[in-house]
């Protein structure tokens, strides 16, 4: 049985920056992560023309492989410069609300955030109506917490992973074309780590209640076809906010008990080299910007804090079916 809603809640959510909001703990990462080093560089070897067992399945073409190989792309921002947030875990709430926040106030300055969450969260789509029962149960059992994205696409398990959110005010117009442009970064650092990545090319299903149980075009997956990146997002006046969650080690357990299903395995990466290794390659990307670290301002605390006063409990959502 699904839970199916008349509208869509507005569940975002809460506190940012090193201090807790509302009763919620904010924990910062580790000091001095900024003046760690990425090691070098594992080179990835051009594309020969060779079929791969994966292409020689989805039948593709000796030669027309969808991209492995790093790129250096320039992605076009009317700004100068960058704003970079310190990474910092807290709840599901908190995490969305201030994503919303910085999509709303974003005009010319790209920006970009990595974080964590406080336990395992699982966020909804913004559209998404229905889900199985079960996950409202978990969530009033408080085994996991619920929240809404404000990005699109269908549910994503926060745990064990790395999520991303870039705020890019002069996006291309065209959806697979801001896609493309906006994870090649990703590509690039993975690459680096020695793990190759290329877009997904399965179809949407609307009624697929789980983001990782497909490969779309807006994914990426690995040489194994395990999808390791999954991506949705969010337009607003323009601008793009896309949400990112890096796979790395889910719980096997809770995955089971979520989707009916074992987990992906875990990806052999140490997750702070990968955060490092993806920042240092999502700069290249824009090399005429000057990126700053900047933490939330006094302003924007005050406005995260009065946002997440108003948030609504999915929990409460009364099933209709």
């Amino acid at each position: 049985m699904c839970h199916k809603t008349g509208k869509s809640r507005g569940n975002d959510g809460e506190a940012a920056g090193g201090q807790g909001l509302m009763g919620r703990q904010i924990q910062p990462e580790q000091q001095g992560r900024e003046n760690q080093t990425a090691t070098d560089s594992q080179k990835t070897r051009e594309s020969t023309g060779k079929q791969t067992e994966s292409d020689q399945k989805r039948k593709i073409p000796p030669g027309q492989h969808r991209n492995h190989s790093r790129r250096n792309t320039s992605m076009p921002t009317t700004s100068t410069w960058g704003r970079l947030i310190p990474s910092f875990t807290s709840d599901g709430h908190t995490q969305m609300v201030l994503d919303r926040l910085l999509l709303e106030q974003a005009i010319q300055t790209p920006v970009l955030r990595f974080y964590r969450w406080d336990g395992p969260w699982l966020s909804l789509g913004r559209h998404q109506r229905d889900w199985p029962e079960h996950w409202t149960d978990l969530a009033q059992s408080d085994q996991i917490g619920l929240v809404r994205r404000p990005s699109g696409g269908q549910a994503v398990l926060h745990a064990g992973g790395l999520t991303y959110a870039l705020i890019w005010p002069s996006a291309p117009r065209r959806r697979r074309e801001a896609y493309r442009q906006a994870c090649q970064w990703l590509i690039n650092g993975f690459s680096a780590l020695g793990m190759p990545l290329h877009f997904g090319d399965e179809p949407s299903v609307l009624n697929e209640a789980n983001c990782f149980s497909r490969c779309t075009a807006a994914d990426l997956v690995d040489n194994q076809g395990i999808k390791r990146v999954g991506s949705a997002q969010r337009w607003l006046h323009g601008r793009l906010l896309q949400h990112g969650e890096i796979l790395l080690n889910p719980p096997q357990a809770l995955w089971q008990k979520l989707f009916g299903s074992a987990a992906p395995p875990p990806a052999k990466l140490e997750p702070l080299k990968l955060e490092i290794t993806l920042l240092e390659a999502f700069k290249e990307s824009w090399p005429s910007l000057s990126w700053r670290e900047q933490s939330l301002t006094q302003g924007e605390r005050q406005a995260l804090g009065a946002s997440l006063a108003d948030v609504p409990e999915l929990t409460s959502i009364v099933p209709t079916i």
